[in-house]
């Protein structure tokens, strides 16, 4: 027997909505067409929702309202144009960190550079990736301290058509790389060690803990990472780093006391500053 679409809906956002789960309609609709093998627009036009279905959609809803985030129930996610494979040795690709692809293709607008990219804490490659699906002629090296990471990040490039013009390795930061690149990118643990508890569940319960604490102050990453820069980057190459907010001017004092100049911040959707991009003069 077919269980009525809007009836099993409107149960699974209101349990949602109890469990302090926001937009509890959109995330139902969304576990349901994760569920049903349907986008949002052929949910439409479905009336019943099939026995398999329905026990596919109870066991995510389950799992949703233990407060497991969403893109780890359906293992996938949107980042700029690529759909990504997502898992739980990595942070979910966030909007904000579009800012970043955004800051680049205001740094370099020329589309067909061949720019060498360099993503430090590569995580699942989406910024690498997004990078070079903007730039096709460019080459890029993603460095995830995660084996598990750099692999899934493979698979992303697999996924999204790149693999010929990007590798991924396991590493702690650059220490394993040698020469020079025209971009270095990075979203380094931000997070204040003392606020991590602070965190919404979905955060805090399921994203790797390495990925999200930045220190006592939250600049630990920022520290090496500005340290590291100057004989990473090309004369004129530039380094787009995201970071959290209030930290800009703190970051940007270390880049230039590294020799580095801050030429640019980017915002993202919400207005914050979340891109700083230094450019590297030697």
């Amino acid at each position: 027997m077919m269980m009525a679409k809007d009836d099993l809906l409107r149960e699974a956002s209101q349990a949602l909505e109890q469990a302090g789960i926001d937009d509890a309609r959109r995330e139902a609709r969304l576990l349901l067409c994760w569920a049903t093998g349907r986008d949002l627009g052929g949910l439409l036009s479905l009336d019943g929702v099939e026995p398999a279905q329905e026990l596919r959609f109870a066991e995510a809803l389950k799992r949703r309202l233990e407060r497991e985030p969403l893109a780890f129930i359906t293992g996938e996610t949107g980042f700029w144009t690529l759909d990504l494979e997502t898992g739980r040795d990595t942070l979910i690709p966030r909007a904000d960190s579009e800012a970043l692809i955004e800051a680049l293709l205001d740094a370099c607008p020329d589309r067909s550079a061949p720019l060498s990219i360099l993503d430090l804490g590569t995580g699942t490659g989406c910024l690498l990736l997004a990078a070079l699906s903007e730039y096709p002629q460019a080459r890029g090296v993603g460095v995830d301290l995660s084996p598990q990471a750099a692999a899934l990040a493979k698979r992303n490039s697999v996924r999204t058509g790149l693999e010929k013009r990007s590798a991924f390795l396991a590493g702690s930061w650059a220490d394993a790389l040698t020469g020079r690149f025209d971009v270095v990118l990075s979203n380094p643990p931000y997070i204040e060690s003392g606020d991590l508890a602070g965190l919404m569940p979905e955060v805090l319960q399921y994203e790797p803990a390495r990925a999200l604490d930045g220190g006592a102050d939250g600049l630990d990453a920022y520290r090496i990472l500005c340290a590291a820069l100057p004989g990473l980057l090309v004369r004129g190459g530039y380094a787009i780093l995201e970071m959290g907010i209030g930290q800009i001017d703190a970051v940007s004092a270390l880049g230039t006391a590294s020799g580095l100049r801050d030429v640019a911040h980017k915002a993202d959707l919400g207005g914050i500053e979340r891109a700083l991009v230094l450019q590297s003069d030697g």
